[in-house]
């Protein structure tokens, strides 16, 4: 008698838990695709540049989705908003002296978020050098995350590239430590550097909203895409169309995002902690995924879905897309056998000689180890409307894309239930 009962209650709580996924799997659908997409994507947003009204009300769309599919908000904080400021500097004057000799002001850059700086050989700041043979950009980008303060010699035979260092004063935090650089072969003994900025502090927020874990809930699973994109410009309108509406790059990402993150919230059966992330400022370098992936403790993110351009066919046509860095852990492996017996396939990146493991907002995570991988359909040798005023809603497929989301959602099953766990990127081999 009791194994009877035993037996029929279990059939019960299976035969309901299949309905509640059959429920929650409804949520994913092309009705819902496109009207999170069309509103995202549409000319009332004016291509959700930063710093812009159209950004404003992209973010509050977002925030208000994560509410009403019952997201909590991340650290208990009273938004959905993830607030955080960058400094923006605009040069005034700069002027240098090295044992006695005055450096042409063409040959200083200021990196720094002070409105007035004045250093000399007394300061504590430390000197490096870098070599014709070094490559200045990555260097340079180097010295920028090592938390010093640097007087960089850059050598003259670099000179044909010095001006393009100026990219980096741009987005500053308002940690960001001080850093002039110097074109100059000469190591000076005695030296005198100045630069004065007019400073000025910008907001930019993400939002996030987390589903708790329930048995591993300092384990963290992030789903995430960017929703800023490029703006309006009028000295590069197409056809009189001056609105750069990233549909695809990235309203489509967003959108996927949101749709798991109801999906997900629905299924209420995580073990592992869920972020929803969307990102800002990815177009302007990255700066909201920077700050996001601050709050975290590396070691404790177990993977990270970072979704960028899906709203096209990939080349291999529909029910497919495509794992940047797949060979770095085998986290595409997990997805793959997680689709067994459906017809999507989930490729390794066929764009590699474009570095995009790198080049997403997954990058900053992965450069930490963690197996933070970017999914995409985006043909990148061919997207007809990548970066330009045509990348609009009517060029989607709604469809495959829903398809995609789909395929996601069930391909994440055994990662969030903390079933699989993929290897982590080593990152003695990160470029």
């Amino acid at each position: 008698m009791f194994k009877k009962l035993l037996v029929v209650t279990l059939c019960l709580v299976v035969f309901t838990s299949s309905l509640h996924s059959q429920k929650a799997a409804k949520l994913i659908n092309e009705s819902e695709t496109e009207r999170i997409e069309k509103f995202l994507s549409s000319d009332d947003l004016a291509g959700r540049q930063i710093y812009t009204a159209g950004i404003e009300k992209a973010a509050n769309f977002i925030a208000n989705e994560f509410k009403q599919n019952g997201l909590a908000t991340f650290k208990n904080s009273d938004s959905h908003l993830q607030s955080f400021s960058r400094i923006s500097t605009k040069f005034i004057s700069a002027a240098g002296n090295f044992d006695g000799n005055n450096i042409d002001t063409k040959n200083i850059i200021a990196i720094t978020s002070e409105a007035n700086l004045d250093i000399n050989e007394k300061s504590g700041y430390e000197i490096v050098k870098i070599a014709k043979e070094d490559n200045l950009f990555l260097t340079v980008r180097k010295y920028m995350t090592n938390n010093k303060n640097y007087v960089i010699l850059v050598d003259e035979s670099l000179g044909a590239n010095f001006g393009r260092l100026v990219q980096f004063k741009s987005g500053l935090s308002e940690q960001q430590k001080s850093i002039f650089i110097v074109l100059a072969n000469q190591v000076p003994t005695q030296y005198k550097l100045q630069a004065t900025h007019k400073v000025d502090k910008l907001s930019l927020s993400n939002i996030v909203g987390i589903i708790p874990g329930k048995s591993l809930p300092n384990e963290y699973v992030i789903f995430s895409g960017h929703y800023d994109h490029l703006g309006v410009n009028g000295k590069r309108a197409v056809n009189g169309d001056s609105i750069y509406n990233g549909a695809n790059d990235d309203a489509a990402g967003t959108t996927a995002m949101i749709m798991l993150s109801k999906y997900f919230s629905a299924l209420a059966n995580n073990e592992r902690t869920l972020v929803f992330a969307a990102f800002t400022a990815e177009e302007s370098g990255g700066f909201g995924a920077q700050y996001f992936s601050k709050q975290f403790d590396p070691l404790q993110v177990k993977a990270m879905f970072n979704i960028e351009m899906i709203g096209t066919e990939s080349k291999w046509g529909k029910n497919s897309a495509y794992i940047t860095g797949y060979e770095k852990t085998d986290m595409g492996e997990i997805l793959q056998k997680n689709l067994a017996g459906t017809d999507f396939q989930f490729y390794p990146d066929p764009y590699t000689d474009q570095n995009l493991f790198y080049r997403s907002d997954n990058a900053t995570l992965a450069r930490l180890g963690v197996p933070a991988h970017t999914i995409s359909t985006s043909k990148m040798d061919s997207e007809p409307n990548y970066h330009k005023p045509s990348d609009e809603f009517s060029t989607l497929d709604i469809a495959n894309m829903t398809q995609i989301v789909k395929a996601i959602a069930k391909s994440a099953q055994t990662i969030i239930s903390g079933k699989d766990t993929p290897t982590r990127v080593d990152t003695t081999k990160l470029k």
